[in-house]
């Protein structure tokens, strides 16, 4: 390895210009694959085909109908709907909102399709017609009707009679027409233009194609939002550590270099860009920073001492080509162990970081050097500060090595702790912060009416035209009425309460027989009939499959978290089980995926975890050809995390989706700094032949400053993407810095104290 560094550091500044015209041209090669890169707006983009509950609810969705939603909230301002003006509105939107792109149904209290009887004539009209000209009486009506359908309390307007909602089914078809911007575009423009004709209404709007469109826009905000901060704050750190301009203008031209050929190469390979994955950059940007700084600040110690620029640019890749070829590959495997993530954004964010990592290390080891060797670099002989802070830092853990060890057992048991109160819970709509104007109207849903997260049961009867057997009805009623006694389920919308209305009014609308009926041929009569008098687009579709042999039965809630939602799930089927097993299934839907995956993404990263630890275990093993120092290096590489996890726990509690791919992640990043410590104590001890306590001070006083400068640019770098509007890049920073955080601490006062316990000649 000696030989390689020696060569390698003699090639570079040997040809220089080489390396330079070279390194250049491939940056501008991988940079032009940026043209061919695509955001992806769908919120399944998290659930990989092979995922089960994704596959479970594409069959739900072959059965009946693949829709997603918009849903507009009218909530007037003097607290009543049952107002001339308010149900002209909703009579209006709910007209207007046929015209949106691919809508294929609308349901609001205007249309809903009242039946009635007369004489013996079913009659199916529409709730309200022509609001203006209604009595009085007649809106009383209208009133008493609305706040006693079971179809429409809670979903389309709630017990008070303050809000309403209007749900219009956007279907998607699988022709690649889909135009999402379109319909996002067309249903702003109506709701700006409901706002504008009725100023008496509060108006929100919000639903699944909302949600999409806030997936879509949530890259770019953060990008344009966060990656000038970002920059400007590495500019700042980079200056203030250097202190040199053409040192700080190569450093930032690797870090752009690194960045651009990151994206570059995932727009070559057809790598989607999502919330998740638009991190990249910030990640690049952060992460490309370590390399350069470690090699400037030794090639200016060396400097300082005396040492000519040529043969300090030399030494310094010779003293670093292995510490940075090690922290570069473990931080790349940290990333690509990303692939075993059950979301795939999270493979792509690892796979592009990876990609950036590894151009970071060819652009310091190569390029940058290169650069430095042709540009008039100078440096003025001085002792910083920073040697006095790190001399003093290494004579404190040196001459109270116990106090310090026993200190940090201590933090890292009392820390670690908290993991215990950790537990899993993901509310996707709080993915987004409230300066999404959808996420304010879905709260305002979750408040008021049924809420987004739902489960969709598929019931099965068994035979073709089964759904009118009055032993199936009844199950399937029974069902239904068992959620609604459940606290936290705020609609049901199921086929029982369609037959029950008929079966009334098939009696002249006496309340007694509002109940199933009873024969299977009345049913199937009653069914037919109400059917055929359904205007276009308000079929029973997607709620009957072809055959009758199935209904499709649709559970609601507020915003209760996958935790909330899959012990529901499992309520249910164990309710199945018990009373109707020949209807057993599992719910399906969007939230039960989302409820799903934290779980799945847990144990698919927990084997990335240790394929990652085993990997970066023995690069470190062989790399430091010391089994004893490369078992030690665990122990301040893995403790941050679980130190992370647990303050974590003691502070948030709730795990998500993001904070599942934090070990894997993490475990890359924080091994850097371990590295660079151990090399220049390994330095100490062979080159110099120095005590382990030298070894100490030597790596204080050579490497100590660098690990300072590089945590503060981590530190910076994900303290930032913390404040993302979009809750799973918020985490992900936050529990990345308070990792780095405690690795630092670590690695400057656990590590050293470590070694001198076991190698001490004291």
């Amino acid at each position: 390895m000696q030989r390689i560094n020696n060569w390698t550091a003699t090639a570079v500044v040997r040809y220089r210009w080489f390396l330079i015209v070279l390194f250049f041209g491939l940056a501008v090669l991988s940079a032009s694959g940026m043209r061919f890169l695509v955001f992806s707006n769908d919120s399944r983009m998290f659930f990989s085909e092979e995922n089960p509950q994704l596959q479970a609810l594409e069959a739900l969705e072959r059965t009946y109908t693949k829709v997603e939603n918009v849903l507009y909230i009218l909530a007037p301002k003097s607290g009543n709907i049952f107002e001339r003006e308010t149900l002209a509105a909703v009579e209006f939107l709910s007209n207007e909102a046929w015209k949106l792109p691919f809508s294929s149904r609308v349901d609001s209290i205007s249309n809903y399709q009242h039946t009635r009887a007369y004489e013996d004539d079913l009659m199916v009209t529409d709730l309200i017609s022509d609001a203006m000209s209604l009595s009085d009486e007649q809106i009383a009506e209208i009133r008493e009707i609305a706040l006693s359908q079971p179809m429409l309390l809670n979903s389309l307007i709630n017990k008070e009679g303050s809000v309403t909602s209007i749900n219009i089914n956007i279907i998607k078809p699988d022709d690649g027409s889909y135009d999402l911007e379109k319909i996002n575009a067309a249903a702003l423009k109506l709701e700006k233009l409901m706002k504008d004709k009725y100023p008496s209404l509060d108006i929100y709007l919000t639903g699944g194609v909302m949600i999409d469109a806030a997936f879509g826009a949530a890259p770019a905000k953060d990008m344009k939002a966060l990656i000038p901060i970002m920059f400007g704050l590495l500019l700042f750190l980079i200056a203030i550590s250097l202190r040199s301009f053409l040192a700080t203008t190569g450093t930032l031209l690797v870090i752009i270099f690194s960045t651009l050929t990151g994206l570059g190469l995932a727009g070559w390979f057809g790598i989607l860009l999502t919330p998740a994955s638009a991190n990249a950059p910030i990640i690049i940007l952060t992460l490309a920073v370590a390399d350069s700084i470690h090699i400037l600040v030794t090639i200016f110690h060396q400097m300082r001492k005396g040492t000519a620029k040529h043969a300090a640019i030399q030494e310094s890749i010779r003293i670093n080509l292995q510490p940075v070829l090690i922290t570069s590959i473990s931080t790349a495997i940290g990333f690509l162990t990303m692939n075993f993530s059950d979301a795939p954004p999270f493979r792509d964010l690892g796979n592009i970081v990876a990609m950036g990592v590894i151009a970071a290390l060819l652009y310091s080891v190569f390029f940058m050097p290169a650069l430095m060797a042709v540009l008039p670099l100078k440096v003025r002989p001085s002792r910083t500060e920073e040697h006095r802070v790190f001399a003093a830092i290494a004579e404190f853990v040196i001459k109270r090595r116990d106090l310090v060890f026993w200190s940090m057992v201590v933090m890292i048991l009392a820390t670690s702790s908290g993991i215990t109160r950790i537990y899993l819970n993901d509310e996707f709509i709080k993915y987004f912060d409230h300066s999404y104007p959808f996420r304010i109207a879905s709260d305002f849903s979750a408040e008021h009416l049924a809420g987004l997260e739902i489960i969709d049961w598929d019931l099965s009867a068994g035979e073709e035209g089964g759904i009118n057997d009055p032993e199936y009805l009844k199950k399937v009623d029974a069902f239904a009425e068992w959620f609604r006694s459940q606290p936290e389920v705020r609609h049901v919308y199921t086929i029982t309460d369609i037959m029950k209305r008929l079966n009334q009014n098939m009696h002249g609308d006496d309340p007694a027989w509002y109940r199933l009926p009873e024969e299977r041929d009345l049913a199937a009569q009653y069914l037919l009939l109400y059917e055929m008098n359904l205007p276009f687009g308000l079929d029973l579709n997607n709620r009957i499959n072809v055959d009758k042999s199935s209904t499709r039965m649709t559970v609601s809630t507020p915003n209760i978290g996958t935790s909330g939602v899959l012990s529901l799930e499992h309520r249910g089927r164990k309710w199945l089980e018990l009373n109707a097993p020949e209807m057993r299934t599992y719910g399906s839907g969007l939230s039960i995926i989302f409820s799903y995956i934290s779980e799945r993404n847990i144990r698919s990263m927990l084997k990335g975890s240790i394929i990652a630890l085993v990997l970066i275990s023995l690069i470190m093993i062989l790399a430091l050809r010391d089994i004893k120092l490369g078992l030690l290096s665990l122990a301040p590489n893995l403790t941050p995390a679980f130190m992370a996890f647990g303050v974590w726990g003691l502070f948030v509690g709730q795990v998500g989706l993001a904070v599942s791919v934090m070990i894997a992640m993490t475990l890359g990043i924080v091994v850097d700094d371990t590295v660079h410590f151990l090399s220049k104590y390994q330095r100490g001890r062979r080159e110099h032949g120095m005590t382990p306590e030298d070894s100490v001070r030597y790596a204080f006083n050579t490497v100590g400053s660098a690990i300072w400068v590089t945590t503060l640019a981590l530190v910076g770098g994900f303290g930032v993407l913390s404040f993302s509007g979009f809750q799973i890049n918020s985490h992900m920073g936050a529990m990345t810095t308070i990792t780095i955080v405690f690795a630092i601490i670590l690695d400057f006062f656990f590590l050293p104290t470590l070694l001198l316990k076991t190698e001490s000649s004291k």
